[in-house]
């Protein structure tokens, strides 16, 4: 028997046609077929499998990666009886076609997270979905489920906006992370994982932090290690974005990563470029996470660091010289925008006074 074989007689026929071949208990009722005539496809050797508690396999042998997602999607949701099942109808080449009514979800309030999602974004140091022994997904606090079989259940106080990827609701890159990471107590893995979201563009250091300090993952020793190589990797990543906003945009060359010091005074900063000719100054800004660690540790230190910033740069205003401040978020999401930022204050330079002379030394 493969897949195309009919699955019964009437009047279950009308389901050989579904594009769907995972159902709902409510769905399967909805289309006639009542609990004894799934009793007796779900028999054993039956063409119909129990995949979850109320959730079915129209077919024999094991579910694909994607019937799998499906199953624990209408597990976890609340299925839509009514659009969730597409039956072919007949139409004569003369017959306009009905009108298509607009899909519903049957996955309302649940989405996948973890892994599973992270597999499904693409992430190549994740197993691929069916070697998952179970699959993650996210639903309300307040849905009366447990976790069982293949389906894995995260309660969220606040749920995300799901990312739609291939038909199926999946938590985005930062969230996906978070609850990945709570499962994993392999060091390797957890920053395999925050390396790669970084590396590859998924999304900002800043916003993964956020989301393992709201899921009180900072405790973790194993955790604290890799956020420390998460931040390494998203100022390298930024300080190239800079190096190609200077090159793409026809920038004059600077001088990158240098301190300034006053001519036998005091040592006023390091900044990441510097155009002595103009007096003008560009600082990443990648201090966020390091802020949000500190903050879930409870260190003396919260702000320490923003204020020193923040210090410098007034130092340095005072001075005469204009320091420009990017974060690597825009350099990812507007590079042009923030070389006209700079290319302005460039130009501007010949309308200031004359900044303070300064000393330029390698960092």
């Amino acid at each position: 028997m493969n897949h195309n074989t009919p699955l019964s007689p009437r009047p279950l026929q009308h389901l050989d046609g579904c594009r769907q071949r995972v159902l709902s208990a409510a769905q399967l009722k909805a289309h006639g077929v009542n609990s004894a005539a799934l009793n007796e496809q779900c028999r054993p050797g039956g063409p119909w499998q129990q995949l979850l508690p109320g959730v079915y396999l129209l077919h024999p042998g094991k579910p694909t990666a994607d019937e799998r997602l499906h199953a624990v999607l209408l597990y976890a949701g609340r299925p839509q009886t009514r659009t969730a099942v597409a039956v072919p109808t007949q139409t004569t080449p003369d017959e306009p076609h009905p009108p298509q009514a607009a899909p519903q979800t049957p996955y309302a309030n649940a989405m996948v997270t973890g892994l599973a999602a992270l597999a499904l974004h693409h992430f190549v140091s994740v197993p691929p979905l069916l070697s998952l022994d179970r699959i993650d997904v996210m639903v309300p606090r307040t849905r009366r489920l447990r976790s069982t079989g293949l389906a894995r259940l995260v309660r969220s106080h606040g749920m995300p906006t799901p990312q739609q990827i291939a038909g199926v609701p999946v938590a985005p890159v930062p969230r996906a992370l978070a609850d990945a990471v709570a499962q994993l107590d392999d060091a390797g893995a957890v920053r395999r994982l925050l390396t790669e979201a970084v590396r590859c563009g998924h999304c900002e250091p800043a916003a993964v932090v956020r989301e393992l300090n709201q899921a009180r993952l900072l405790t973790r020793p194993h955790v604290i290690d890799a956020v420390d190589s998460l931040v390494a990797e998203g100022r390298a990543i930024a300080e190239d974005r800079l190096y190609e906003m200077v090159r793409e945009y026809g920038l004059p060359d600077p001088l990158w990563n240098v301190d300034l010091r006053m001519p036998g005074g005091p040592h006023l900063g390091g900044v990441d470029a510097y155009w002595p000719d103009q007096a003008v100054a560009v600082e990443l800004d990648t201090r966020a996470p390091r802020q949000e660690l500190r903050a879930e540790l409870q260190e003396e230190s919260d702000g320490l660091e923003w204020s020193e910033y923040a210090r410098k740069r007034e130092h340095l205003e005072r001075l005469g010289i204009t320091v420009v401040h990017l974060t690597p978020r825009k350099l990812r999401e507007s590079l042009e925008q923030q070389a006209t930022v700079v290319r302005t204050a460039l130009m501007a330079s010949v309308d200031r006074e004359p900044a303070a002379y300064v000393m330029v030394l390698p960092r």
